[in-house]
């Protein structure tokens, strides 16, 4: 399946995007990297920032993003409405994550996994779907109320 993917990365993740923008190309897959573009040090919020804008304004229908650990890169993104990032470092929560949790950002730890490893997972999540399964759908929607709530300003007051 070929999809619009947004791809980016800081300083320590620089390499492996390289490594699998190629890979996703060779997929035949359409890929916009977003950067960096150097191993020159960088903020990993503002590449998840990237992202997440290129999903929300339907640029991209999915993204990837890679940092040291993957962890920093799916905090910043998951602040975003309507990103779900999960941290991937096994084939097996790559697809899961896609096919319960509708996980549209993948984010990679380019200091935990190899290319090979890494090149896996983004086969894995990239031919997941999404299950639709009545207790997927419902767990999503209370994920979506509590976005709603604390978008509102209020806290999340009852």
């Amino acid at each position: 399946m070929k999809i619009a993917l947004a791809i980016a990365a800081d300083h320590a993740g620089f390499h492996l995007k390289n490594i699998v923008v190629d890979f996703l190309k060779k997929l035949g897959q359409e890929v916009n990297d977003l950067g960096t573009y150097s191993d020159e040090p960088v903020d990993y919020p503002d590449y998840a920032r990237k992202v997440a804008q290129e999903i929300l304004h339907k640029k991209a229908e999915k993204g990837i993003l890679i940092c040291g650990s993957g962890v920093g890169a799916c905090a910043a993104a998951n602040k975003f409405p309507g990103i779900r990032a999960g941290i991937c470092h096994d084939t097996f929560s790559a697809h899961q994550g896609v096919e319960d949790d509708d996980m549209n950002v993948l984010c990679l730890g380019a200091r935990v996994i190899g290319p090979e490893l890494a090149k896996e997972i983004v086969r894995s999540w990239l031919s997941a779907s999404f299950s639709g399964a009545e207790r997927h759908r419902r767990r999503l929607g209370k994920i979506d109320q509590i976005e709603k709530e604390f978008m509102k300003g209020d806290g999340g007051k009852e």
